[in-house]
Protein backbone atom coordinates (compact mmCIF):
# COMPACT_ATOMS: atom_id res chain seq x y z
CA UNK A 1 0.00 0.00 0.00
CA UNK A 2 1.37 3.56 -1.29
CA UNK A 3 0.82 6.52 0.65
CA UNK A 4 -1.82 7.75 -1.54
CA UNK A 5 -4.19 4.68 -0.74
CA UNK A 6 -3.35 5.39 2.94
CA UNK A 7 -5.13 8.46 2.60
CA UNK A 8 -8.28 6.77 1.16
CA UNK A 9 -8.13 4.87 3.95
CA UNK A 10 -9.93 4.56 7.24
CA UNK A 11 -7.59 1.74 8.78
CA UNK A 12 -4.09 2.12 10.04
CA UNK A 13 -1.80 -0.16 11.03
CA UNK A 14 -0.81 0.18 15.16
CA UNK A 15 2.83 -1.72 16.37
CA UNK A 16 1.55 -1.83 20.13
CA UNK A 17 5.04 -2.53 22.43
CA UNK A 18 4.08 -4.23 25.99
CA UNK A 19 5.88 -5.34 28.73
CA UNK A 20 4.66 -8.04 31.16
CA UNK A 21 5.15 -10.32 34.14
CA UNK A 22 4.63 -13.90 33.26
CA UNK A 23 4.20 -14.96 36.62
CA UNK A 24 0.78 -13.29 36.59
CA UNK A 25 -0.08 -15.20 33.32
CA UNK A 26 -1.04 -18.74 32.75
CA UNK A 27 0.17 -18.41 29.11
CA UNK A 28 0.28 -15.97 26.36
CA UNK A 29 -2.20 -17.10 23.86
CA UNK A 30 -6.23 -16.31 24.40
CA UNK A 31 -7.65 -19.26 26.39
CA UNK A 32 -11.24 -18.98 27.23
CA UNK A 33 -11.11 -19.49 31.04
CA UNK A 34 -7.79 -18.20 31.62
CA UNK A 35 -5.43 -14.97 32.29
CA UNK A 36 -3.52 -14.94 29.18
CA UNK A 37 -1.38 -12.02 27.80
CA UNK A 38 -3.57 -11.32 24.45
CA UNK A 39 -6.47 -12.26 26.69
CA UNK A 40 -6.04 -9.67 28.56
CA UNK A 41 -4.77 -7.21 25.81
CA UNK A 42 -8.11 -7.67 23.72
CA UNK A 43 -10.52 -7.30 27.25
CA UNK A 44 -9.06 -4.05 28.09
CA UNK A 45 -8.54 -2.85 24.72
CA UNK A 46 -12.20 -3.44 23.12
CA UNK A 47 -13.47 -2.22 26.55
CA UNK A 48 -12.21 1.14 25.74
CA UNK A 49 -13.44 1.15 22.34
CA UNK A 50 -10.11 -0.24 20.54
CA UNK A 51 -11.42 -2.48 17.64
CA UNK A 52 -10.04 -4.47 14.97
CA UNK A 53 -11.77 -6.75 12.18
CA UNK A 54 -8.55 -9.40 12.02
CA UNK A 55 -6.61 -11.01 14.88
CA UNK A 56 -4.07 -9.57 17.00
CA UNK A 57 -0.30 -10.40 15.90
CA UNK A 58 3.22 -10.82 17.82
CA UNK A 59 6.32 -10.25 17.12
CA UNK A 60 7.28 -13.03 19.83
CA UNK A 61 5.21 -15.74 21.41
CA UNK A 62 6.60 -16.88 24.97
CA UNK A 63 6.37 -19.65 27.11
CA UNK A 64 3.86 -19.93 30.68
CA UNK A 65 5.62 -17.44 33.13
CA UNK A 66 7.91 -16.24 30.69
CA UNK A 67 8.54 -12.32 31.59
CA UNK A 68 8.68 -9.58 28.73
CA UNK A 69 10.86 -6.22 28.98
CA UNK A 70 9.40 -5.48 25.32
CA UNK A 71 6.94 -7.43 23.08
CA UNK A 72 5.00 -6.14 20.10
CA UNK A 73 1.60 -6.83 18.92
CA UNK A 74 0.38 -5.61 16.15
CA UNK A 75 -3.70 -4.78 14.87
CA UNK A 76 -5.33 -2.75 11.97
CA UNK A 77 -8.13 -0.52 13.33
CA UNK A 78 -10.13 2.24 12.31
CA UNK A 79 -9.06 4.27 16.03
CA UNK A 80 -9.04 7.71 15.89
CA UNK A 81 -9.25 8.92 19.38
CA UNK A 82 -5.33 9.67 21.25
CA UNK A 83 -3.50 6.95 22.04
CA UNK A 84 -1.64 8.62 25.20
CA UNK A 85 -5.17 8.88 26.36
CA UNK A 86 -5.76 5.06 25.55
CA UNK A 87 -2.09 3.90 26.90
CA UNK A 88 -3.31 5.89 30.30
CA UNK A 89 -6.24 4.02 30.56
CA UNK A 90 -5.57 0.54 29.83
CA UNK A 91 -2.16 0.51 32.55
CA UNK A 92 -4.75 2.05 35.22
CA UNK A 93 -7.26 -1.52 34.15
CA UNK A 94 -4.02 -4.33 33.68
CA UNK A 95 -2.39 -5.73 36.10
CA UNK A 96 0.62 -7.61 34.98
CA UNK A 97 0.57 -6.11 31.02
CA UNK A 98 1.92 -2.50 30.32
CA UNK A 99 1.59 -1.03 26.97
CA UNK A 100 5.17 1.06 26.90
CA UNK A 101 3.69 3.20 23.41
CA UNK A 102 2.01 2.83 20.09
CA UNK A 103 3.30 3.64 16.90
CA UNK A 104 1.00 4.15 13.80
CA UNK A 105 2.06 2.59 10.86
CA UNK A 106 0.75 0.77 7.43
CA UNK A 107 -2.16 -1.57 7.54
CA UNK A 108 -2.65 -5.36 6.94
CA UNK A 109 1.00 -6.40 7.51
CA UNK A 110 2.15 -9.35 8.07
CA UNK A 111 4.28 -8.81 11.49
CA UNK A 112 6.29 -12.12 12.21
CA UNK A 113 8.21 -11.32 8.35
CA UNK A 114 8.97 -7.79 9.61
CA UNK A 115 11.08 -8.93 12.52
CA UNK A 116 14.84 -8.89 12.00
CA UNK A 117 15.52 -11.28 15.32
CA UNK A 118 14.63 -11.40 18.85
CA UNK A 119 16.68 -11.28 21.92
CA UNK A 120 16.09 -12.58 25.53
CA UNK A 121 18.14 -13.04 28.70
CA UNK A 122 18.11 -15.37 31.34
CA UNK A 123 18.16 -13.56 34.64
CA UNK A 124 19.61 -16.78 36.52
CA UNK A 125 20.64 -16.33 40.21
CA UNK A 126 24.41 -15.43 40.88
CA UNK A 127 24.54 -17.72 44.12
CA UNK A 128 22.90 -20.69 41.83
CA UNK A 129 25.61 -20.11 39.14
CA UNK A 130 28.83 -23.27 40.12
CA UNK A 131 31.02 -23.16 37.09
CA UNK A 132 33.72 -20.82 36.43
CA UNK A 133 33.93 -17.64 34.26
CA UNK A 134 35.66 -19.26 31.84
CA UNK A 135 33.58 -22.19 31.47
CA UNK A 136 30.40 -20.26 30.88
CA UNK A 137 32.16 -18.11 28.04
CA UNK A 138 33.88 -21.01 27.12
CA UNK A 139 30.39 -22.52 26.37
CA UNK A 140 28.28 -19.67 25.27
CA UNK A 141 31.10 -19.75 22.19
CA UNK A 142 30.58 -23.25 21.22
CA UNK A 143 26.38 -23.23 21.56
CA UNK A 144 26.68 -19.66 19.37
CA UNK A 145 26.06 -19.76 15.22
CA UNK A 146 23.97 -21.22 12.48
CA UNK A 147 22.86 -24.91 12.52
CA UNK A 148 20.60 -27.70 13.91
CA UNK A 149 19.43 -26.52 17.49
CA UNK A 150 16.96 -29.51 17.85
CA UNK A 151 19.22 -30.84 20.60
CA UNK A 152 18.79 -27.73 22.47
CA UNK A 153 14.10 -28.35 22.60
CA UNK A 154 11.67 -30.19 23.69
CA UNK A 155 9.87 -33.35 21.81
CA UNK A 156 6.98 -30.52 20.49
CA UNK A 157 10.14 -28.65 19.02
CA UNK A 158 11.47 -31.36 17.45
CA UNK A 159 8.87 -31.87 15.23
CA UNK A 160 9.19 -28.64 13.54
CA UNK A 161 10.36 -29.26 10.08
CA UNK A 162 13.05 -26.35 10.37
CA UNK A 163 15.41 -26.69 12.39
CA UNK A 164 18.30 -25.05 11.35
CA UNK A 165 18.83 -21.59 13.86
CA UNK A 166 21.19 -18.85 14.07
CA UNK A 167 22.08 -17.96 17.88
CA UNK A 168 24.99 -16.24 19.80
CA UNK A 169 25.20 -16.20 23.16
CA UNK A 170 26.62 -14.04 25.55
CA UNK A 171 27.52 -13.66 29.33
CA UNK A 172 27.10 -10.22 31.54
CA UNK A 173 25.96 -8.97 34.89
CA UNK A 174 22.83 -8.82 33.62
CA UNK A 175 23.00 -12.21 32.57
CA UNK A 176 22.71 -14.90 29.65
CA UNK A 177 22.22 -12.60 26.56
CA UNK A 178 21.00 -14.51 23.18
CA UNK A 179 20.37 -12.35 19.59
CA UNK A 180 18.98 -15.03 16.94
CA UNK A 181 16.28 -14.37 14.42
CA UNK A 182 14.05 -17.49 15.43
CA UNK A 183 13.92 -20.01 18.86
CA UNK A 184 12.59 -23.39 19.24
CA UNK A 185 10.60 -24.44 22.02
CA UNK A 186 12.35 -24.48 24.98
CA UNK A 187 15.73 -23.40 23.46
CA UNK A 188 17.54 -20.54 25.65
CA UNK A 189 15.74 -22.39 28.78
CA UNK A 190 17.96 -25.40 27.82
CA UNK A 191 20.93 -23.48 26.66
CA UNK A 192 20.81 -21.76 29.51
CA UNK A 193 21.13 -24.47 32.22
CA UNK A 194 23.89 -26.18 29.10
CA UNK A 195 25.95 -23.07 30.25
CA UNK A 196 25.25 -22.17 33.87
CA UNK A 197 25.50 -26.41 34.90
CA UNK A 198 26.93 -28.43 31.99
CA UNK A 199 24.12 -30.28 31.48
CA UNK A 200 21.06 -30.34 29.44
CA UNK A 201 17.77 -29.76 31.39
CA UNK A 202 14.51 -27.23 30.97
CA UNK A 203 15.98 -24.09 33.54
CA UNK A 204 12.92 -22.66 35.14
CA UNK A 205 10.63 -20.07 32.39
CA UNK A 206 10.60 -17.40 35.54
CA UNK A 207 14.02 -16.46 35.19
CA UNK A 208 13.34 -15.78 31.23
CA UNK A 209 13.07 -12.30 30.03
CA UNK A 210 11.86 -11.30 26.40
CA UNK A 211 13.94 -8.77 26.06
CA UNK A 212 13.36 -6.82 22.58
CA UNK A 213 11.91 -7.30 19.21
CA UNK A 214 13.96 -6.09 16.36
CA UNK A 215 12.27 -5.10 13.18
CA UNK A 216 13.12 -4.68 9.75
CA UNK A 217 15.05 -1.31 8.62
CA UNK A 218 12.10 -0.63 6.15
CA UNK A 219 9.29 -0.85 8.92
CA UNK A 220 10.37 2.68 10.42
CA UNK A 221 9.64 4.12 6.64
CA UNK A 222 6.34 4.20 7.70
CA UNK A 223 5.87 5.49 10.76
CA UNK A 224 3.33 7.79 11.26
CA UNK A 225 3.02 10.84 14.13
CA UNK A 226 -0.19 10.43 16.35
CA UNK A 227 -2.30 14.06 15.49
Amino acid sequence: MNIRSLEKSSKMGFLIYISYDGAKFHSFDENSDKKTVKGEFIRIAQSLGFTWAKGVQQGGRTDSSVNAIENILYVSSNYKKSLKEFIDKFNNLSDGLKILEIKKTLPNLVLPDLVESREYIYKYPKEKIKRSLEDIEKTCKELSGTYDVSLYTDEKGKKLKENIRTVHISFSEEGLYFVGNSFMPKQVRIMSSVVFTGEKKIFPAKYLYLKKINLKKEVFDFIFEDN
